[in-house]
């Protein structure tokens, strides 16, 4: 008999590794003008998100312009990431809305605060990668579980009428809302308003020439500012005040609130959404340009720096945002400045021509909200999800019911408790099979045998409960967890005594080659030996009978299992020369790992 021996491969020492993709030009003239003429680009784009996602949080209109300021002049001026672009999300404005008309404005910069050091805190922990190993599944099912409450919230806004609060709540008066609006003149004349701004973000994309250039957001803004300009439209326009007395600094009489378990709740549910928002934004921005990569635990820190800015000044909090970022790169930004100076064009226009905000209608910017929400839901997503990974769909599924169904915090940690069980059903894949040769049945299993698997193990191990003679083989197993190992031991020791010295069984280990059932026996040789009595002592076979079947087990060694670490792994020949054992032994023997394979005679 021979037996594998495993080595592992490694690189060559000097090795040619594949070139970095070329960072941007970094200074110059031309340099300077990408950035300018970009940031005037991310500025126009970001004016009509600050107002409307203010609007959606239920917060005063400055609160949106203050929190894109801090984004731009201050996180811009942070490291971490130089081309993404922070701001107001669409993704908390439900969130914030909710908590404002429970606990009132006066503790959102408390807790906008809180968030920001708890970020802070991550980040110094180095806990920026830790939401890159989130399941894709719960992500998505996370953005369209985000989507779904701000398009049916915003969907009031759309006719000029307040919200009844939960999605749920929202989704169930969406009758009555339809019923409201058709009997009132004006609140007709916002929804046809609205529903044309959501048909403009639509189509703009298809808009050809330098006129589709122009960010779809802004251009929705203007068309609709002069069309509710004609007679007809008496609908409600954004109110606006001084952005100076917009600031609210928290006094200590505000931070008494974070003493309440639901206030720190929301704390951590928005340090965690809005983390894992700009985390993965900056995945998604890295993509798209050739220059240096985002350095997550800085860029955490950073964010959290804002966030406490942004506390402080009592405004909204921010997170990296994918529609002012992908703007940003289209347009040629190179460096920070575009970002930074795009703040600066935030706070001129709020101080010098806050008059022109009170134009815009705010069916209009909850029509660009609705448009939002639609590209976080994407609901092409859940059928391609379901094509790629049936589970994973299921996953994502949940997680965006329950979200809607409860909040974000308890669906997001709902969707990762269906993704652990999916992970560890799929690691726990267990196969049995029975074969009989010689008077002896041998039931062989490989793959993961842990807790999962133990109805099936104990199925099996009942399949071959009446045989006289059974052998059962886990040296093939990858992985034999405690609860198997002694479900098997404690089958074979009851079978020893039911069975009064007329039956025999005989277990192989992965760690510990062929021993018998019977623990007062003597061990079998790891690489030879015959099939032991569990009732003690080896029996002849009466004369005639075919002798038991000469067995060899190589003892366990590790064999590398890609990125799992190190895996049970063994050979088992019956002396017909071939090998059985586990797959990611199968796959050395075939040289798929990377393995150097080298047949080794035992000795004797």
């Amino acid at each position: 008999m021979s037996t594998l021996s495993l080595s592992r491969k490694h690189p060559a020492r000097h090795a040619r590794r594949a070139p970095r993709p070329p960072a941007p030009a970094g200074g110059g003239t031309s340099s300077l003008v990408a950035d300018l003429l970009a940031s005037l680009v991310v500025f126009l784009v970001a004016v009509p998100l600050c107002i409307g996602i203010a609007v959606a949080s239920g917060v005063p209109v400055a609160l949106g312009i203050i929190s894109g300021i801090v984004g731009g002049l201050v996180v811009g001026f942070l490291p971490g990431s130089s081309i993404q672009v922070s701001g107001p999300a669409a993704g908390l404005a439900a969130l914030v809305l909710e908590f404002v008309t429970e606990h009132g404005l006066g503790l959102l910069g408390p807790v906008v605060l809180a968030t920001g050091l708890l970020q802070v805190v991550l980040g110094a922990l180095r806990m920026g990668r830790v939401f890159q190993s989130i399941s894709l599944a719960v992500v998505q099912g996370m953005l369209a579980g985000i989507g779904i409450p701000l398009i049916l919230s915003q969907t009031y806004a759309l006719a000029d009428t307040p919200q009844t609060g939960s999605a749920l709540g929202n989704l169930a008066g969406l009758p009555d809302l339809l019923g409201g609006t058709l009997a009132e003149p004006h609140r007709s004349a916002a929804l046809l308003l609205g529903a044309l701004s959501v048909a403009l973000c639509f189509a703009w994309r298809r808009v050809p020439g330098p006129v589709g250039k122009v960010p779809a957001p802004l251009a929705v803004v203007v068309i609709g500012t002069v069309v509710a300009s004609l007679p007809g439209f008496d609908v409600q326009r954004v109110s606006f005040g001084d952005l100076r007395d917009a600031v609210a600094v928290p006094g200590p009489g505000d931070f008494a609130g974070l003493l309440d378990i639901g206030v720190l709740t929301t704390v951590v549910t928005f340090a965690v959404i809005a983390s894992a928002e700009t985390l993965f934004s900056a995945a998604a921005v890295d993509r798209m340009h050739s220059g240096p990569r985002t350095r997550y635990n800085a860029e955490l820190v950073s964010q959290g720096i804002g966030n406490s800015l942004c506390g402080l000044l009592g405004a909204l909090p921010i997170t990296a945002v994918i529609a002012r970022s992908s703007a940003n790169v289209q347009a040629g930004a190179r460096t920070k400045v575009s970002r930074v100076v795009h703040g600066g064009w935030l706070l001129a226009f709020g101080l010098l021509l806050p008059g022109l905000l009170g134009l815009i209608p705010v069916a209009v910017l909850a029509g660009v909200l609705v448009h939002a929400g639609w590209k976080l839901f994407d609901p092409a997503a859940f059928p391609r999800m379901w094509r790629t990974d049936r589970g994973e769909g299921v996953v994502m599924v949940i997680t965006t019911v329950a979200i809607v169904v409860s909040n974000l915090l308890e669906g997001v940690l709902a969707g990762l408790a269906v993704a652990i069980v999916l992970a560890a059903l799929r690691m726990s894949r267990m196969t049995t099979r029975v074969t009989s040769a010689g008077g002896v049945t041998r039931l062989t299993l490989s793959g993961n045998a842990t807790f999962l698997r133990l109805p099936r193990l104990i199925d099996a191990l009942e399949s071959v409960a009446a045989e006289p003679r059974v052998h059962v083989d886990l040296s093939g197993a990858s992985h034999l967890d405690l609860a198997c190992r002694s479900q098997v031991e404690d089958w074979a020791g009851q079978r020893r005594k039911a069975g009064a010295g007329r039956m025999e069984v005989e277990v192989s280990l992965p760690d510990s080659g062929t021993r018998p059932a019977d623990p007062g026996g003597s061990p079998a040789s790891p690489h030879s030996g015959t099939v032991p009595v569990a009732s003690g002592g080896p029996r002849r076979p009466p004369p005639g009978a075919p002798g038991p079947t000469p067995v060899r087990t190589a003892a366990a060694r590790p064999a590398h299992g890609m990125s799992q670490g190190y895996w049970f792994a063994s050979a088992l020949s019956t002396g017909d020369g071939r090998f059985h054992g586990t797959g990611p032994l199968r796959q050395a023997g075939e040289g798929a790992l990377g393995t150097r394979v080298r047949p080794v005679r035992p000795p004797g």
